[in-house]
């Protein structure tokens, strides 16, 4: 894990590879409990006998649920120590590449786009891309804003 001291350490770490997650299987109850929380029950998602003759050969993630991930991987990523409180300011970009099957492996590693020094504040800019073990397409890339308060 990355740790900065201060926002100024943040702010001064624009362009560095932040790092790499660890592993995290999305299984089926995962997927399920998603769906049960957003009501989106879609037959891709939950019906696992209708999804083996479906495209994908067998459920797969809501793409909501692979970007919910994203509090998990940066809080394993990295850390801005010293700070008075975090928030999550919002999102610039969310593209979802490819799926996520049932019972696959995902991690994100993350980059510091920018940052930018606000007052008693640093608003920083992460891109996040999600990978699917064993797939060469990202699962997702992900630009979004946090920002950290001194």
């Amino acid at each position: 894990m990355k740790k900065f001291n201060n926002i100024a350490a943040f702010a001064a770490a624009v362009g560095a590879d932040l790092g790499v997650s660890d592993w995290v299987v999305i299984d089926q109850a995962r997927i399920n409990q998603f769906a049960d929380a957003t009501g989106d029950r879609q037959w891709i998602h939950v019906d696992q006998e209708r999804a083996e003759g479906g495209p994908f050969g067998r459920t797969i993630a809501h793409g909501f649920l692979t970007l919910s991930m994203i509090p998990v991987f940066h809080q394993q990523i990295y850390a801005v120590e010293n700070v008075s409180m975090a928030v999550n300011y919002g999102l610039d970009k969310v593209r979802f590449i490819s799926p996520v099957p049932e019972g696959a492996r995902i991690r994100g590693s993350a980059v510091l786009d920018s940052a930018e020094v606000l007052d008693g504040a640093v608003q920083g800019v992460v891109r996040t891309t999600i990978e699917v073990e064993g797939n060469e397409k990202p699962a997702a890339i992900v630009t979004s804003i946090v920002r950290y308060f001194g």
